[in-house]
């Protein structure tokens, strides 16, 4: 496949674990150039349903500490590993970005596209991190979706996190994956069936 292919970007595109990222890291222009790509998606009523947190430098640490606390709160008894492993999840990539959902209830846009929305930033900015030379990897897990760390990072009542985005120089080429087969995937409609 041709560099000059135009679907190359996305036929390429690979998550690298986020384990396997490393210095440097988009510094704020490099990162500010990526956003500035990720931002143009669909976006009906023109809402902006998203924003931004960067998570770098002991920031990282710091929530990657708040996690442990969090989890020994929720499981007085989890295991050593289990915390440590919470503690060490923001501190591989260099950068973090937190991609959050500002959603507008009782809009004509309804609160799913809206969510839809945040969610092509995620993908959108994979892929200008990927065209820049990083790796990249979307997570969620538990913490996404947690009270307490939801506001520990400031968000709003109305706000939900759709991903953390962790961003770094590979360590390693992130293997190929066995792909769906999108013929096996699409169907066609037709009146009456």
């Amino acid at each position: 496949m041709s560099l000059t292919d135009p679907l190359h970007a996305l036929d390429t595109r690979r998550s690298v674990p986020s384990k396997q990222l490393g210095e440097p890291g988009p510094d704020h222009a490099t990162l500010l150039r990526m956003l500035s790509s990720a931002v143009r998606v669909p976006d009906h009523g023109k809402l902006v349903p998203f924003r931004f947190i960067r998570l770098q430098g002991e920031a990282r640490h710091a929530l990657g500490d708040l996690l442990a606390a969090r989890t020994l709160h929720l499981q007085p008894d989890a295991a050593d590993a289990v915390v440590e492993k919470d503690r060490a999840r923001f501190s591989h990539a260099p950068v973090i970005v937190t991609v959050v959902a500002r959603l507008t209830p009782g809009h004509k846009v309804p609160a799913q596209e809206q969510l839809l929305t945040a969610g092509s930033v995620c993908f959108a900015l994979l892929q200008a991190a990927q065209a820049l030379g990083f790796g990249a990897q979307w997570l969620t897990g538990w913490m996404a979706y947690d009270e307490a760390v939801a506001t520990a990072l400031g968000l709003s009542a109305d706000e939900r996190i759709v991903g953390f985005i962790h961003i770094g120089t590979p360590r390693m080429e992130a293997p190929e994956r066995e792909r769906p087969d999108p013929a096996l995937l699409l169907t066609d409609w037709t009146p009456g069936d």
